[in-house]
């Protein structure tokens, strides 16, 4: 990186203190907005992550040298912020993290094994990350433009966020869900195995492609990843449905994506309020974005692909659509 150059990051407010101490502010403060939570033992806490503690170990807080520890020590960090009584996984599927969170967390109440469950996606800025996408040429230089025209990389984002997920009815409800990994393209979108996942979600939840009124894209602004995205969407809908697109606002914040987009999604759907676009979609791609008008529909697609080869996708239900 030139002396003097930085690439944007999108970051939360600073909450001051040690990497320990920011990392523990954050999730006590989204964890307390979801409210109603009972850290009992029987309720699990899943948390998803891609840079999981690197920012602690920037700070030299790792005394065996850098990525010291194993995934579950990061786990324990955040289960200790918040007190946690019940049992605590740790996901790290690159960008996918948070996503497949929620489906594990899905899984558990469905079979059984839990009524209510904690999903937190957390992604603290750090250089590495930073480093490593920019090595890459991934990274814009000025802003994300997902889907856009003029498209020319990611910006990353810092993000915490937390879902309750309980048994109990409610308005919003998962419907179904898949992950694939595909390890043939491990840097990139594969166009049949969004197709197939997409297929898989849809189907575990019952539901055709005719059936969605809005899609939630991974729209990184990648010019070679948004297009492959693009294509297969167009393949799976004909004409794809509205999407909504949150990354040009908040940045990629990697495996805490699928959390925050998820909580995006939901509040923008009640507030019937969606995200300014400061780009029109590339006309080619065949896309076109939430606008202004009230959109309120009933089934949301949402997708997550990430480093590995990882593709996920969720079918999110608003009871009062």
């Amino acid at each position: 990186m030139a002396e003097g150059f930085a690439w944007p990051v999108h970051r939360l407010p600073d909450a001051g203190g040690a990497w320990l101490d920011r990392l523990a502010a954050h999730v006590r403060e989204v964890a307390a907005q979801c409210g109603g939570v009972d850290p009992r033992a029987d309720v699990p806490l899943l948390i998803g992550s891609s840079s999981l503690d690197a920012g602690f170990e920037e700070e030299g807080g790792a005394p065996a040298g850098p990525f010291a520890g194993d995934l579950q020590t990061f786990g324990d960090a955040v289960a200790q912020a918040l007190a946690w009584r019940g049992p605590v996984f740790t996901v790290s599927t690159a960008c996918t993290s948070s996503l497949n969170a929620v489906l594990a967390a899905m899984d558990l109440l469905q079979a059984g094994e839990a009524t209510q469950a904690l999903v937190l996606g957390v992604e603290l800025r750090n250089r590495f990350s930073v480093a490593g996408f920019g090595a890459m040429q991934l990274l814009s230089p000025q802003h994300a433009r997902p889907f856009g025209a003029g498209r020319d990389g990611l910006v990353l984002g810092e993000a915490v966020a937390a879902l309750h997920l309980t048994a109990a009815p409610a308005r919003w409800r998962l419907r179904g869900g898949a992950n694939i990994a595909d390890g043939r393209n491990p840097t990139g979108a594969q166009h049949d195995t969004i197709l197939a996942v997409c297929w898989q979600a849809l189907v575990r939840s019952g539901l055709q492609p005719a059936d969605i009124g809005l899609v939630k894209p991974q729209a990184a602004g990648s010019p070679a990843n948004d297009a492959i995205e693009a294509g297969a969407l167009r393949a799976l809908f004909g004409a794809p449905p509205p999407m909504a697109s949150f990354k040009g606002a908040i940045g990629h914040a990697l495996g805490a994506s699928g959390a925050a987009e998820l909580a995006l999604l939901m509040g923008c759907a009640e507030a019937q309020a969606w995200p300014a676009m400061q780009q029109a979609p590339e006309p080619a791609l065949g896309v076109a974005f939430a606008g202004d008008g009230p959109l309120q529909p009933r089934h949301i697609l949402a997708l997550s692909i990430g480093f590995g080869g990882g593709h996920a996708a969720l079918v999110l239900e608003d009871g009062e659509a």
